[in-house]
């Protein structure tokens, strides 16, 4: 073997090591995420039979795959199912799922109802129509929950997603609001859980492109260029940009609320509110932080496990 060949050889072994390398981090950083944030919300309970809301995007395929991965290293015994509601969109290739769920032997159920023909129907063209094609859905996905006797619903929505949903609130709704973790669903009959919670949205795309998933756009809402929820992500995408680290900062803060500091008199009795004599670590010292400091241990710490990114 000439010089040359074996040195090109050598140079594309490495690389494909590397990549390798990579590719393995990336699965095990997906689960340390997805099993963190299952463990500190208790998402999934022995005996849990967990439904997956699978859209055919990157995201539910995302969720699933890695739900699977942890089925089989979690030390409780729950069940899968995956669940797709075909809306009828036109040029819907129905096909897909079942094949797909067919080919790594997952239990699933289809549910077909026409919830597009609704939403064209009720909503301007031109108009947002993610509003009443959730609620719609929802609705469906709820009732179906209750059919699979299932305990959980699972859904894709993952780190980016709960940070554009908080901003959107604030700017455009005047709450402060996002997507939590887990909660009770609107018929008070099921738990929704989000395991993808601390997970970015780029390593879910990283994944999906690694494992090939057959993914089915969603022509309904995706031809719809002016979304307020695609400013929020552009605008997030910037931040991360200019400002590394800002993205883990604000995710650390939606979760160390500090009521007293803010202004909602549900939260806090501010009306009631009188001196004691006694120190309060919720007074004002708290202003004695400085969270622009570079070497502030508060600030380190707060950068928890669950948002490394290595």
């Amino acid at each position: 073997m000439n010089a040359p060949l074996a040195s090109v050889q050598a140079a594309n072994l490495k690389d494909a090591e590397k990549v390798a390398y990579e590719n393995n981090k990336l699965e095990k950083r997906l689960c340390r995420l997805m099993g963190q944030a299952i463990g500190d919300f208790n998402m999934i309970e022995d005996g849990d039979r967990v439904m997956v809301c699978l859209s055919g995007g990157k995201d539910s395929y995302g969720l699933l795959d890695i739900l699977l991965k942890m089925r089989q290293r979690a030390p409780i015994n729950f069940d899968v199912v995956a669940v797709n509601l075909d809306q009828k969109q036109p040029g819907f290739p129905a096909h897909i799922l079942p094949e797909y769920l067919k080919k790594i032997d997952v239990p699933f159920h289809i549910e077909t109802q026409d919830t597009y023909s609704i939403v064209k129907r009720l909503i301007p063209e031109g108009k947002t129509t993610c509003s009443l094609c959730s609620r719609l859905r929802r609705g469906i996905l709820y009732r179906v929950a209750g059919e699979l006797g299932a305990t959980k619903i699972a859904l894709g929505h993952h780190r980016d997603d709960i940070l554009e949903t908080l901003f959107l609130n604030m700017f455009y709704g005047g709450k402060l609001k996002g997507m939590p973790p887990k909660l009770v669903s609107d018929d008070g009959k099921n738990i929704v859980i989000r395991p993808l919670a601390y997970v970015r949205e780029q390593d879910l795309a990283r994944w999906a492109e690694l494992k090939q998933f057959p993914i089915i756009p969603c022509d309904l809402c995706g031809s719809q260029e002016n979304l307020k929820r695609k400013e929020m992500k552009a605008m997030l995408r910037d931040w991360e940009k200019r400002y590394p680290g800002r993205i883990k900062s604000i995710v650390s803060a939606v979760s160390a609320v500090t009521p007293s500091h803010l202004m909602d008199r549900s939260l806090y009795p501010f009306e009631t509110l009188h001196a004691t004599g006694q120190a309060d670590v919720n007074g004002d010292i708290a202003f004695d932080e400085d969270p622009c400091a570079n070497d502030a241990g508060d600030l380190k710490s707060i950068q928890i496990a669950a948002f490394n990114e290595d």
